[in-house]
């Protein structure tokens, strides 16, 4: 019987594969999403196969607008042999919420805006002696933002 031998990689490579930084497969080592790299006896990190596919994985997670900590949830959860995607339809509901919120307060933040805009010239024109007559009205149509 003979045996695959497993492809390591350096964390450059590593990251050139999974298409990221360097830096970003330190940090996602760091944080625990990775386990800990071996090392060599120099004590250059050398990544697996499995690993390349982790990171390609949280690469893409984090393009869906999963945070880090969301998806270190997911990796644990499959790491102790739960299919996590019940948990991620449950994240991604989240997130689609959040946009959705979003979405409807720049919609009301950009027709302030254009209503600012509208306005600009009258509160110009009949304020001169304020710093500025258009923002100094517009709390008239938009809450204050903190």
């Amino acid at each position: 019987m003979t045996t695959v031998a497993s492809t390591t990689w350096t964390v450059g490579k590593a990251a050139e594969a999974a298409g990221l930084s360097a830096k970003a497969v330190r940090l996602y080592e760091a944080k625990g999403l990775l386990p800990p790299a071996e090392r060599t006896a120099a004590g250059y990190r050398r990544y697996r196969d499995d690993d390349i596919a982790v990171l390609r994985f949280i690469r893409q997670a984090k393009t869906l607008g999963l945070s880090l900590n969301e998806i270190r949830d997911i990796l644990d959860l499959r790491r102790s042999g739960t299919t996590p995607c019940q948990h991620v339809v449950a994240l991604l509901d989240d997130r689609i919420r959040e946009i959705d919120r979003t979405i409807t307060e720049l919609r009301q933040l950009r027709r302030t805006l254009a209503d600012a805009r509208a306005d600009a010239h009258q509160h110009h024109a009949e304020h001169a002696d304020g710093v500025c007559g258009i923002i100094e009205h517009a709390d008239d149509r938009w809450p204050a933002r903190t």
